[in-house]
Parts: C-alpha cells; structure tokens; sequence
C-alpha cells in the first residue's frame, strides 16, 4: 500500500519569504546536511533542549527530570508541569547555546513539539520556540511528538532506510507503524483502551514499587518469577491487529488484592508476571504487522517503554526469525528528550516543510488521521 502524507503534515501555510531564503539558501550552499536546529520538548514531565546538525552531531543538549515534583502523587500533575517548563526553559536555552559556543543568530531553524501531550507543558514550549523563531528571523518547526519518536531511530542509525516498521510504545501511546517517510505513515494497530506505559505506570503504583513507574517494575521483574501468576494476554493469537491492556492492569490489581503476601518479593513476583504478558501482547501484535508489511526494511522500536530490555530482547528475537535487522535507539533517546525533536526538524527543514507563526498547539495529533477507527471506548490517537 502507497504510503499517505498526512494533511496535518503538509505545510499549513504558504512560506513567508524569510523562510524561502533560508531553505534555498541551505540547499544552494549544501547547508541541508549541516543545517543547526534548536530542539524543545516540552510534552509531559521532562523539560528538554538541543543542538542538533542535520548530519546527526548532537552539539549541545540539556534534559530536567520533573520526578521530584510528581513523585509525591504517584503520576505527572500537568498545571505542575506546566509551570517547571515555564521556570526552566529560557535558562536551559541559555545554558544549551553556551555550552555548543554559539548565539541564537547562528542556529538556522527553531524546532519544537506542537502536540500531542499534556496542553500546558506543549504550549509552553511552542510559544517559546515561536518568541525565538520572529526575534531570530529563523523558520519555526511545529513538530509532532510522536513523528519525534518515530524518526529517532534514524538520528542514531544513519542506515535506517524507509519504509520500515515501528512499534511506537510509551506513556501515552502504542502502534504500529508503517514509515514510509517523512510524513508519511500509516498506522497497522493501536490500543483500544490504556497505552503499555500507562499499564506500567498503573502496576507500580498498585505494587506500591514507586515513580517513575516503568523502570520501576522492570527492576522488580528482574528479581521476581514471571511464571508466579496467571495473567490474561487480551487478544493474543487472534486476528484482531490492535492492543489491549485494560483487562491485563485489572487483573493485576485483583491479584495484588487477594495475595496473602505483600512483602517485596511477592511484588516482585507479579511485576515479573505484568511484564512477561505486556511482552506477549507486543510481539504478538508485532508478528502481525510484519506480516502485512512485507516491504519492510527493519523492525524498530521507539518511545519511552522502548527502554525496557526484556522488550528490546523479544522485538530481537522476531526481527531474527523475520530476517530484518533490529534497531533501537540508545535509552537516553527513547524516553522524551529534545534531539529527537530536533532530528525530526532537521528531516522536515531539509524538505522545506516549515511552519508558520500561526501553528496551534495539539493536545491530541495523529500521526495518521486517516486510520481506521478503532473499536472500543477511550480510543487512544
């Protein structure tokens, strides 16, 4: 199947004429392959800014963990969110340009997440990105969060060729992807209820393991028996493409709340059970795709929970069995951070895909619209 570029892909507006001068520029002086583009990730928790060059020199980058300030409820308050992106980020773009030697002037284009995520944290970063795009005369790049995960793995692969397969997993989101190009993306499958990285999140704080919750349960899983509880893998080895872990979470807390044992290894236990079903589902539903995609060039995983390495282990495994080389970003890079925002500015500049001032924030934008529509209530973009 042709791949689609997505409408809200395409350029919203007609170029201003600054924009045209810098694109022909770039493309006159061979600048496209070392254009420098300012980064912000300002999506969720993690306040974040880089430097990155089109050649794939990650010059410059700072990330501030917010931890500190959600750990104490368990999960990501968003009006606190908000306001540590507000008191963080001119001085994390301050500090980000000093460290690379250089001014604001010598940067050739300004990137930032647009969408999706938490409202407050997303606006923040945009407006601040657009303040720096008209005092600098720069073009601006309203960048979907997710086609930043999506194209991170070609930051850190220079190999990485289109199309290829993509199981974007995280906090919010989890598909499977179709990479056709820049822009270009079809979605295979998508959960119909809760995100993986949400069910992580959810399991630790019932297991009582802490915040952040995904590395929190795949620490206990290392320790813990993944045979010590009999857990439900919903729609595993059935024709249905999409996820499911709704049903696994609350069975999760139905088993915690009947375990006689509570102590440190009985919740160690039944981590490692969580985890070995999510990882059933995943590859199970990866299995699928792969089989409508022939076309594919590599199996690649992205997002936050794409940390966790018994995933990366059995995405592995598939790929092998598949023939397709595995790629997978280094961890720094699946969890939200702003070179990956960067890169994905630094694909999109280089094919004069600019934004205009205008650009809107999104707290929900997928990466492809015309998708299916899923079944099922709480459907996840």
């Amino acid at each position: 199947m042709a791949g689609r570029t997505s409408p809200v892909f395409r350029r919203r507006r007609p170029f201003r004429d600054r924009d045209v001068a810098v694109v022909r520029t770039l493309r006159a002086g061979g600048g496209a392959v070392s254009a420098l583009i300012l980064g912000i990730e300002s999506s969720c928790d993690e306040t974040a800014v880089a430097l990155v060059r089109a050649d794939r020199t990650i010059v410059a980058q700072a990330v501030a963990s917010q931890d500190a300030e959600h750990r104490p409820f368990g999960g990501v308050v968003p009006e606190l969110a908000a306001r540590a992106h507000v008191e963080r980020l001119t001085p994390m773009v301050e500090a980000v340009l000093a460290q690379a030697g250089i001014k604001l002037a010598d940067v050739d284009a300004i990137a930032s997440t647009a969408g999706p995520g938490l409202i407050g944290g997303v606006m923040v970063g945009l407006v601040t990105a657009k303040a720096l795009s008209f005092a600098a005369n720069k073009p601006l790049l309203a960048i979907n969060h997710l086609e930043g995960h999506a194209l991170s793995p070609r930051l850190a692969d220079s190999g990485l060729q289109f199309p290829y397969l993509l199981l974007l997993v995280s906090g919010g989101h989890c598909q499977l992807l179709a990479v056709d190009g820049v822009g270009r993306y079809r979605r295979l499958a998508t959960t119909i209820d809760d995100a993986a990285g949400e069910a992580f999140d959810k399991v630790a704080k019932i297991l009582g393991l802490g915040f952040p919750g995904g590395p929190a349960v795949e620490r206990a899983a290392k320790t813990g028996n993944p045979f010590a509880y009999k857990l439900p893998r919903p729609l595993l080895n059935t024709d249905e493409p999409h996820f499911s872990f709704a049903g696994l979470k609350s069975a999760v807390l139905r088993a915690w709340a009947a375990a006689p044992d509570k102590s440190l290894p009985a919740s160690a236990d039944l981590a490692a059970s969580f985890q070995a079903a999510v990882v059933d589902c995943l590859t199970d539903r990866t299995r699928l795709a792969l089989a409508v995609m022939p076309e594919a060039t590599a199996l690649v995983v992205a997002g936050g929970v794409a940390a966790n390495s018994a995933i990366r282990d059995a995405l592995r495994s598939i790929a092998v069995g598949a023939g397709l080389p595995f790629v997978a970003p280094p961890l720094w890079l699946c969890t939200d951070n702003a070179a990956m925002i960067a890169w994905a500015g630094a694909e999109r500049l280089a094919l004069g895909l600019v934004d205009g001032l205008d650009a809107v924030a999104r707290p929900r934008w997928p990466l492809d619209p015309d998708g299916e529509a899923v079944r099922g209530a709480g459907v996840k973009a």
